[in-house]
């Protein structure tokens, strides 16, 4: 046992040191063969920076860009998690209608490129559905109270209507994951569990309910974390419609400085730093219904 220990621990020494020695080496043939000047002392004053009118650090492009990505990734998440859980229970149900809704709307989602849904969304919701709305019009003549409010909650008021149609493009495209998942976890319950509700007399609706869902969903709450990570690296994908979160702060900061594989790097860390806990989190949860089932 403290031979194989030993030997493991000489292992993991190994691969660290070949995979610092890998990054040493990419960092010497950037230096040297690209001529890369390194500039990392300018980057803290991108994620913060002083406010002489109010005399305090206030967040700068790359920690406003964090923001926004968390506030896109909870707002697509829990909307998600409502279209999964519904075509999920469609998908498992008795009506032959719902059940092919859910179906077409899988298969449909899974089929297509988020870019394409992106444009689809955008060019809809932001030009179509929200002028019908006058989501514009109502934040534009809204309160400042209000708008600080929604500043707080989404975005900038004036960006609104894309942010919108960015948090239902995710939350429409990763709902049809989260219904497969959730379906899987609905059919994995044994049958004698519907058996022996229906012998109590309660009904479809209460079985779900008090039974069925409860036990579905703590078997598939690691995979609802694996998706929601998922979420948050999907989320880069609405800075082609100018959404301000990570990425896009990133592309226009890189445009004005220059700073390349700085900027770049630091934001594959700030997302670390959100993807990282929740994979633990994952991991975590994963040991302890692994715990219980035994």
């Amino acid at each position: 046992m403290i031979r194989t220990r030993r030997s493991s621990v000489q292992l993991d020494a190994a691969l660290l040191t070949l995979l610092f020695g890998a990054i040493g080496f990419i960092g010497y043939r950037v230096t040297v063969g690209l001529h890369y000047n390194w500039n990392w002392a300018v980057i803290p004053q991108y994620i913060f920076r002083y406010d002489e009118e109010s005399g305090r650090w206030v967040a700068n492009y790359l920690l406003q860009g964090l923001l926004t990505t968390i506030r896109l990734s909870l707002w697509s998440g829990m909307l998600a998690l409502l279209f999964g859980l519904f075509m999920a229970l469609a998908r498992t149900g008795r009506s032959l209608f719902w059940r092919m809704v859910s179906r077409s709307y899988v298969e449909l989602m899974r089929n297509l490129p988020p870019l394409v849904l992106i444009f689809i969304f955008y060019f809809f919701l932001a030009d179509q559905l929200a002028l019908l709305l006058g989501i514009d019009d109502l934040v534009r003549n809204s309160g400042e109270r209000l708008q600080s409010v929604i500043g707080l909650l989404f975005c900038k008021p004036e960006q609104l209507s894309a942010f919108l149609a960015a948090v239902v493009t995710l939350a429409v495209f990763e709902g049809a994951y989260i219904t497969e998942i959730i379906r899987a976890g609905i059919q994995g319950v044994e049958r004698q569990q519907w058996e022996a509700s229906h012998a109590l007399g309660l009904t479809r609706l209460h079985a779900l309910r008090y039974i069925i869902l409860p036990q579905a969903m703590r078997q598939v709450l690691p995979p609802l974390a694996g998706q929601f990570i998922s979420l948050i690296k999907d989320s880069a994908i609405v800075s082609i419609i100018s959404i301000q979160e990570l990425s896009y702060q990133g592309t226009q900061l890189m445009a004005s400085t220059y700073l390349t594989i700085e900027v770049w790097v630091t934001i594959a860390l700030m997302y670390l730093l959100l993807t990282f806990p929740a994979s633990m989190g994952v991991g975590w949860l994963e040991k302890k219904f692994a715990r219980g089932r035994a």
